[in-house]
């Protein structure tokens, strides 16, 4: 649904609970998921947090009690594995903070972003040191102490700040497309588990790709029904019983962006999870015959929109789905006087 999924007008909207706990065991949450961002990112601050107590904070240690050449060179390869965090910062920087920033969000992008900054530096400053060894002790102990202090509260704002904030206002399509270009960036020590595949539910049946189809009314072929839906002047979405995506028009100008990848999702996951009360409020207005209809309208870039939900039922008044009907109502609202046909 436009407004609905696109939920990008309502930043103070609170997201809320909306499953069982039989359903969460059986649905894990995003960041549950292997090969989700979050999960990624989660999975490499286990093993740089891993490498900073077993190795780091090790072998900084036995440089403390003595300088000798082998725990210069331990240091030396620690401070290498380290510069790894380039990519698991950039992933971060350039994948995650823009998505943020397109709900308003500029914290993480203008102060995080210094202090991974500060990180980068740090571990090419110890490194440095490290390499041109001239018995600069207390350098060195004051650049690694620095790092692992640092690395370490990274984690920490990451996991209890950044985090949190993207799973509440991000939405699943825009992780799908931060999974898909983490590859190109890379990964820091580790890796995802694997590919991460959002769940997709299939169409009931079999569906059918060419033919005509028998209605009450008339008889179409498939290619006629698809044309005549895409030519009509709205842009409309249906959603089934089961709060599922199935089709959506496919015009020349639609108001609101469409992506096939929407198909056979949940509603629920199409929009931030922040907003999703709103839809959840609305389908059991529908669902428990409290409505049969709701319009909202806005103001979107250069259009006024009209947007309209009605409720889908059977013969048997049986709840069917929700339709969503999107209008550009501005020519409308232009219209003066007559215009007749034969005129």
């Amino acid at each position: 649904m436009s407004e609905l999924i696109n939920n990008r007008e309502h930043p103070d909207h609170q997201s809320h609970s909306i499953h069982s706990h039989d359903e969460a065991a059986a649905h894990p949450k995003p960041e549950e998921q292997p090969g989700h961002p979050i999960h990624t990112f989660t999975r490499e601050n286990r093993a740089i947090d891993k490498h900073l107590r077993e190795n780091v904070k090790v072998h900084l240690e036995a440089f403390i009690q003595e300088d000798h050449e082998d725990n210069v060179y331990a240091l030396l390869e620690d401070c290498i594995l380290l510069l790894d965090l380039d990519k698991h910062y950039s992933r971060k920087e350039n994948l995650l903070f823009p998505y943020l920033e397109k709900y308003g969000i500029y914290g993480p992008t203008n102060n995080m972003w210094s202090i991974d900054d500060f990180i980068r530096d740090g571990i090419k400053e110890a490194k440095n040191l490290l390499t041109h060894y001239q018995g600069d002790k207390q350098k060195v102990i004051n650049a690694i102490r620095f790092v692992f202090n640092e690395v370490s509260a990274m984690i920490y704002r990451e996991e209890n700040i950044l985090f949190p904030m993207a799973l509440k206002n991000l939405t699943e399509d825009e992780w799908v497309k931060i999974a898909h270009e983490s590859d190109e960036i890379g990964f820091c020590l580790t890796g995802p588990e694997k590919e991460w595949k959002p769940e997709r539910k299939g169409i009931e049946g079999n569906a059918i790709s060419k033919g005509y189809i028998k209605m009450e009314t008339g008889i179409l072929s498939l290619k006629q029904l698809e044309l005549l839906f895409n030519h009509l002047p709205v842009d409309i979405t249906f959603i089934d019983h089961d709060d599922v995506v199935r089709y959506f028009s496919h015009g020349k100008e639609r108001i609101f962006a469409r992506t096939k990848a929407v198909i056979g999702r949940t509603v629920q996951n199409c929009h931030p999870p922040r907003s999703v009360h709103v839809v959840e409020e609305l389908l059991k207005d529908f669902r428990e015959r409290r409505k049969d209809s709701e319009d909202f309208w806005i103001k979107f870039r250069d259009k006024y929109v009209y947007i309209r939900y009605f409720a889908v039922r059977d013969e048997n008044g049986r709840y069917a789905g929700t339709l969503e009907f999107t209008q550009n109502i501005s020519p409308i609202q232009e219209i003066e006087g007559e215009k007749r046909i034969l005129s």
